[in-house]
């Protein structure tokens, strides 16, 4: 039990980008005559009619320990702004419903508050869509359309119930920058965002972003070191996710699986790659194990196109009259699509056709949210996957204070793993003090690598590992020269001793994620 580290009720946002709030879950809608309003209306003309579409979100969350996950963390309550779309939905964020416990909706003026239900959630793009099973909640209101992206300088409005006010709010700002970046929700997924300076404040999450009568974004979060500087989730990703639940399901974005350097600009580097005079593209440094790409590419391949569209030395390519990230053209997919990839190797051009999968590492970067708690517990010792959310328990500057080896693999998690059959690594995230583990401490963060001299790949492996007959366990580490021995039959002894005193409701939980 490390008695030098904190674990924090809840995980933390980074410095530069924050999410708006927490939220609730939402409806569907009737249609209305709606009102003969002006394509260009100013904000105040439009409100009338925005109050038929807006809803506030209000929910409860409570997520559990990612280092003991039988037990929850505290009950955090937030509001948020929805709003309601064809077929008797309601779009929001998905952090406005993450790891929620109960969520409602009520409309502007209306004390009533109508229990709502999740119908879908995209944690990789901070999406998710809600309904109320009573239809007669959306009578009277008036579902929003989807526009086009807006142009850079021109002029969009923000509606919402912004710190949690009970009146919809309404700000006015200009587009300045149109561009692929991370969103926050995960810390780990990038996708195009719109930077507008209209104020974005707690509580206007999931609102919409209007331009001509027509919503042209998702208001999602903001900078909290700058001045009026918020972002919005364009309509080519809101179209996306609506696509992709089209069946029922929701699948997420997907990737080809490959990490790439923009390092053409040097000429000798050029040449060195026996590229022809004037070819432009990104160098491929590394293919994931197992990823669609896997076969496909190599290793200093040069990517010069992809679907047809040309990629410069940036890793740039021109879509729709925009110079916008390449990997626009696969986000604009849907996976189990294909593309078309044109590159060069030893000098030569090839073409190969490459699926679009969900292609994630085994230990991925964001974080998780609405996941099964999955643990094993044995003698004591505590057993989880490594994720995102367990490194996080180290605080605020978690990526600077973790142990070494969890901050190195956390960055070379690519690279370190080098079995294909692996599905995680799992880490000895706390002991629960016994004779039986007395001097285990020192282990403590440490990663499995066998039992017994058997691969631990998943934490399946490792329940199994705990169920043999041989006289000792033998648990070896990753970043550990010598093992952890425990006498097999005085760990059989204590172990449900231990579970009763520590008040562990199973020895494990092996429930599949979501």
């Amino acid at each position: 039990m490390n008695r030098f580290r904190s674990r924090l009720g809840s995980i933390m946002a980074t410095a530069l980008v924050v999410l708006l709030f927490i939220g609730a879950r939402g409806g569907a809608q009737t249609d209305v005559a709606a009102p003969e309003v002006p394509a260009a209306a100013p904000p105040a003309v439009m409100l009338p009619r925005m109050e038929k579409s807006l809803v506030m979100i209000r929910s409860v969350s409570q997520a559990v320990d990612p280092a003991t996950p039988w037990k929850n963390r505290s009950m955090s309550q937030g509001i948020g702004t929805g709003f309601i779309i064809e077929g008797h939905r309601i779009l929001t964020n998905a952090h406005n419903v993450s790891d929620v416990k109960y969520v409602e909706v009520k409309k502007q003026d209306q004390a009533q508050r109508w229990p709502a239900i999740v119908m879908y959630v995209a944690h990789d793009c901070d999406l998710a869509m809600l309904t109320v099973l009573d239809k007669a909640f959306f009578e009277g209101t008036l579902p929003l359309e989807l526009g086009d992206l807006p142009e850079n300088h021109s002029t969009v409005q923000t509606y919402g119930f912004p710190v949690g006010g009970r009146q919809i709010s309404v700000t006015e700002g200009v587009v300045s920058r149109i561009e692929h970046d991370v969103y926050s929700h995960t810390q780990a997924d990038s996708h195009l965002v719109v930077q507008t300076d209209a104020a974005i404040n707690p509580g206007n999450s999931g609102g919409p972003v209007m331009q001509d009568g027509k919503v042209v974004g998702v208001a999602f979060q903001g900078l909290s070191m700058a001045d009026n500087i918020g972002y919005m989730i364009p309509t080519t990703v809101i179209r996306h996710f609506l696509e992709d639940i089209a069946d029922r399901h929701y699948d997420g974005f997907g990737s080809l699986g490959f990490s790439f350097y923009t390092g053409l600009h040097n000429p000798a580097y050029a040449r060195f790659l026996k590229l022809p005079d004037g070819v432009q593209g990104i160098v491929v440094v590394y293919v994931m194990m197992n990823s669609s790409v896997e076969g496909v590419l190599q290793r200093n391949d040069v990517i010069t196109r992809i679907d047809g569209y040309d990629i410069d030395n940036d890793g740039m390519t021109r879509i729709d009259g925009r110079q916008l990230h390449m990997s626009e053209v696969i986000e604009r997919k849907q996976i189990g699509q294909t593309v078309t990839l044109t590159f060069w190797r030893d000098g030569e051009a090839h073409t190969a056709e490459a699926e679009i999968a969900w292609n994630r590492p085994v230990l991925d970067y964001a974080r998780q949210y609405d996941v099964a708690p999955r643990y094993v517990v044995y003698a004591g010792l505590t057993f989880v996957p490594v994720s995102r959310n367990y490194l996080e328990t180290w605080g605020r500057n978690w990526s600077s204070d973790l142990p070494s080896f969890l901050r190195y693999l956390f960055q070379n998690s690519l690279v370190i793993n080098k079995d294909p059959q692996r599905k995680e690594f799992i880490v000895l995230s706390e002991i629960l003090p016994d004779e039986i583990n007395a001097y285990a401490e020192p282990f403590e963060d440490s990663v499995v690598e066998t039992v017994n001299g058997r691969p631990i790949r998943t934490l399946e492996d490792l329940a199994q590992a705990f169920q043999s007959d041989e006289p000792y366990c033998v648990i070896e580490f990753m970043d550990a020269d010598k093992p952890l021995v425990l006498d097999r039959a005085k760990a059989d002894e204590r172990h449900p001793v231990i579970l009763e005193k520590y008040q562990v409701p199973a020895a494990t939980s092996l429930e599949a994620q979501p």
